[in-house]
């Protein structure tokens, strides 16, 4: 997995390509959580339009980081996911727990 963020409005924008294992990965997606919530930041965008493939501790790194934020009163969004993983999402019942967003412009524009 690789991944880069960056912070627009108030807003950290996380892009995620590859593979979303867990392990050593998720513990730098939550670092960089983390460092965001500390600064105030309330909102996170995922983008996985890039993700090939998420297993169970993938998806425990994605709750993990969506408990993060709403216990500080904000919000996580996953943007663009592929079909395979809006499968996943379904069958996990995930997608009643994420929403899913199409493009960032939906949630910066509301943010701040």
């Amino acid at each position: 997995m690789n991944f880069n963020q960056e912070i627009k409005s108030n807003t950290l924008i996380l892009h995620i390509s590859g593979d979303l294992i867990g392990e050593d990965n998720g513990v730098q997606l939550v670092e960089a959580v983390n460092e965001a919530i500390s600064h105030k930041v309330m909102t996170c965008i995922i983008d996985i339009s890039e993700l090939r493939y998420i297993n169970s501790s993938g998806i425990g790194v994605l709750i993990t980081l969506l408990t993060k934020f709403r216990n500080k009163g904000g919000e996580v969004y996953l943007m663009r996911p592929s079909e395979s993983v809006k499968k996943l999402l379904v069958i996990t019942k995930l997608n009643a727990i994420f929403q899913v967003i199409q493009s960032e412009e939906e949630i910066i524009k509301t943010a701040h």
